[in-house]
């Protein structure tokens, strides 16, 4: 399979689908809008899994299962969920198939075997959720319930993209219930902060904490807030979402609870999740022509290493020292890979490493063996430096540290760049069209506004940043009173 990717500035969308195939991410499947993730992408998926995953134990919270079908009845039981959802939903009918009778190998469905009640295949879980928790709950002294699950779902897309948007996808989603408003209030707030922390600070991918206009938030929930990401083609990706779900799911599948005053209320909910597409945010955020750039905090591997050599005694040598080296990086807990297969010469495993994006080779042959020094090659920049052996594993230690500020800061720099403030019609399109990214502009505050502007640019009301500040102004539509700004952009 041929190595060259597609450059961005001649077709971003072919450039990213080049280096998730290319860079061994994931693969096409033959079911329709599903993808295979392959090996190296779903250590990338685990590492990032696995970080979350002990940031919400930190929190409190603790991981189960609920199943994957949601009986029809209790998914239109919240009617603004199961209408939200409706076009997306992936509908079980049938428990069997039979073999035709010409035995010819053909399947139909044995139409006396339909289901008495049909099963939605989850595009999400509060409902079966909701409905389980009305057994779980009883007393204030249940309260509050911090449950997170690792799962599959299901969402019938018409349009996919690997990663960015399949007909399944695997994610997490967190369902929590409360005592309080407030309580679950702080709940919501805390696990857009946990989303925040770990895309800036573990995927080195910056991001604006904000809230969903009333079109845009999840459907039943009171409120939904986001942290919105920028992508190098100026386009936004929404990379998290936590929501106030208020009373509605309590309400709907009568969850209630007894206070300390023992007077019977409904309890107050939020759910939450991230997913795959986070790999998709992290290969448009960072990466460039030559392949993927992995920040090293959650890269599958950070370091690789390469022997140059002629003969079995060079070879000897060489894998004497590099054993010395990866027992020291072990040490620090870095991930290191040995790479002496001789199948392939050095030059080739070089271009498989910068397509792939580890953040770090090092490259070592015999007449470096006799000066004791190794070439060291970083990914983000391509710098390469010789350096000493002695306290190499050190040395490279805090190369990915610099390596992952870099990143980040890279990212952040572009997206602040890309941050335009728009005060007619007319700056709001030339913006969209000539520059991309976040367009902060004024809005009259209604829905029918919002969907004329998107009707008209694409372009949506990505989110009202939390720390937005106040400022009178006029609708760049309308001309109408507004009291702020809001970030407009086109999205994936």
């Amino acid at each position: 399979m041929s190595k060259e990717i597609t450059s961005r500035a001649a077709d971003y969308s072919q450039w990213y689908n080049d280096l998730v195939i290319k860079g061994e991410l994931a693969d096409y499947s033959a079911v329709r809008g599903c993808m295979v993730i392959k090996p190296y992408g779903f250590a990338l998926w685990e590492n990032m899994r696995d970080t979350l995953d002990r940031m919400f134990k930190d929190t409190g919270h603790v991981n189960a299962y609920f199943p994957l079908f949601v009986p029809k009845s209790l998914f239109e039981a919240e009617e603004k969920n199961a209408e939200g959802f409706a076009k997306e939903c992936a509908i079980v009918t049938h428990y069997r198939l039979k073999a035709d009778p010409d035995k010819k190998g053909k399947l139909i469905v044995d139409t006396e075997a339909k289901l008495e009640e049909e099963l939605i295949i989850r595009p999400t879980s509060e409902a079966i959720i909701w409905n389980t928790y009305k057994g779980w709950i009883q007393s204030y002294r249940d309260l509050p319930l911090l449950i997170n699950q690792w799962a599959n779902v299901v969402r019938w897309e018409m349009r996919t993209r690997l990663f960015l948007r399949t007909a399944e996808f695997l994610w997490q989603e967190g369902h929590t219930a409360h005592a309080t408003k407030e309580e679950a209030l702080e709940e919501t707030i805390k696990m857009l902060d946990v989303y925040a922390d770990f895309a800036e600070n573990w995927m080195a991918l910056p991001v604006i904490k904000g809230v969903k206009t009333a079109n845009e938030r999840f459907a039943g929930a009171e409120d939904t807030y986001c942290i919105e990401a920028l992508m190098q083609d100026g386009k936004a990706l929404q990379a998290g979402t936590s929501h106030f779900l208020g009373q509605n799911f309590a309400k709907a599948f009568d969850v209630k609870f007894s206070d300390k005053e023992n007077k019977l209320e409904y309890v107050w909910a939020t759910s939450w999740g991230v997913s795959t597409r986070l790999i998709g945010a992290l290969v448009m955020a960072h990466s460039d022509d030559q392949g993927l750039i992995l920040p090293p905090k959650i890269a599958p591997l950070q370091v690789v290493i390469v022997p140059i050599y002629k003969g079995d005694e060079q070879k000897t040598a060489i894998d004497k020292k590099v054993n010395e080296i990866i027992k020291e990086l072990k040490a620090l807990s870095i991930r290191v890979k040995y790479d002496d297969n001789d199948n392939a010469r050095p030059g080739w495993k070089f271009a498989e490493y910068e397509m792939k994006g580890v953040p770090v080779r090092l490259a070592i042959g015999a007449r470096d063996l006799e000066k004791n020094v190794v070439e060291i090659a970083r990914r983000d920049t391509k710098e390469k430096n010789v350096v000493s052996l002695d306290g190499v594993a050190q040395y490279v230690n805090v190369l990915l540290g610099d390596i992952q500020q870099n990143m980040f800061n890279k990212a952040k720099l572009y997206r602040d760049e890309h941050i335009t403030q728009a005060n007619n019609w007319g700056e709001f399109e030339k913006l969209l069209d000539e520059k991309g990214g976040f367009i902060a502009a004024h809005w009259d505050g209604t829905a029918e506004t919002e969907e004329a502007i998107k009707e008209k640019t694409k372009a949506t009301i990505r989110c009202i940043p939390l720390d937005n500040q106040q400022e009178e102004g006029k609708c760049i539509l309308t001309g109408n009173p507004s009291s702020q700004r809001v970030l407009f952009a086109r999205a994936y």
